[in-house]
């Protein structure tokens, strides 16, 4: 038996060992308050997410974000407190298009990159990009990011293959994967596509981990010839609200010594005050959702939010 035993504890891995914190002692911890990579929505050790359909600017906006973070500046309504490094993961982009766009974009920026600015794109591999949702990618992405603290993944369904957008279980293995760069003092962009329904295509249970989650969506009044303007909506604020929660319209413009440049300016009449009114007016959630053709986890954030806010008075549950 004690054979048997020594057999088993050998191929058996020990449980890892946990510290349990009294609450007491955890309360009287000196922890250093959290900063912001990008303020007010990306902190550091953050998780977020950007989804949008289909060639509505995502890349625009992640490559923007990056280029803010590295040189400490400003991107729409958005401040980098600092210079921080950044790895972008570019799941898709022909190299000279992403040339162009970085060219464009740098030259544009008055603010000098100082933190370091890598990027990981597919046609100067000699192999596939890294899949995140198997081991062998997260190893081969590993010794790159040691002295990163910004990772923006551009996008899931391409840097996420094996997973299956589906099927919340098949999502783990990224999701592990997140929690261990977070636990190494690493923040995540997650870029997405929204689906048919204009919801982030696929499970979910990619939202759970995530501090911000934003969507961005076309204006009612949209043409082609408005080029890029887009709506910038918080689906999920984690440590922030109130006006700085607010959605608001950017749009991409170009100034008459050729230089592209971003117009922010707010939006009237956004889901987040129409669903305020309705309730006011003693709409129930479900109601809500069905009148304004909106998902109604959309409408339950909204509730929560205006609530906390005093914005909502007499509300319905349901």
């Amino acid at each position: 038996m004690r054979h048997i035993r020594q057999i088993i504890e050998a191929v058996v891995p020990k449980p890892p060992e946990l510290k349990v914190t009294n609450v007491s002692d955890f309360m009287k911890m000196k922890l250093p308050p959290r900063e912001y990579i990008l303020s007010p929505w990306l902190p550091v050790q953050g998780l977020t997410m950007i989804y949008a359909p289909r060639g509505i600017g995502k890349t625009h906006v992640a490559l923007g974000i990056a280029n803010a973070v590295t040189s400490g500046s400003q991107f729409l309504n958005w401040k980098a407190p600092k210079c921080r490094s950044v790895l972008y993961l570019d799941g898709e982009m022909p190299a000279a298009l992403m040339q162009e766009r970085l060219l464009t974009l740098i030259k544009a920026n008055n603010a000098e990159t100082l933190a370091a600015f890598r990027l990981l794109t597919p046609d100067l591999q000699q192999s596939a990009m890294p899949d995140l949702s198997t081991h062998l990618g997260q190893l081969a992405l590993e010794p790159y990011v040691k002295d990163i603290e910004l990772i923006i993944v551009d996008n899931i369904s391409t840097l996420c293959r094996s997973s299956k957008e589906n099927e919340a279980d098949s999502w783990l293995p990224v999701q592990e994967w997140a929690l261990r760069m977070r636990a190494s003092g690493k923040s995540i962009l997650f870029i997405h596509h929204a689906g048919k329904g204009g919801n982030q295509r696929g499970t979910s249970k990619r939202e759970d981990i995530l501090d911000t989650v934003i969507v961005l969506k076309r204006p009612d009044d949209y043409t082609p010839k408005d080029g890029a303007v887009f709506q910038v909506h918080f689906e999920k604020t984690r440590g922030f609200m109130g006006s700085e929660a607010e959605s608001f319209e950017a749009q991409l413009t170009t100034t008459c010594h050729g230089l592209h440049t971003w117009i922010t300016r707010s939006i009237t009449g956004s889901s987040y005050d129409q669903v305020i009114n309705l309730a006011n007016n003693g709409l129930k959630q479900k109601e809500i959702a069905e009148k304004l053709n909106i998902d109604k986890s959309n409408v339950s954030r909204y509730f929560k939010r205006a609530i906390q806010e005093g914005k909502i008075i007499h509300h319905q549950a349901i």
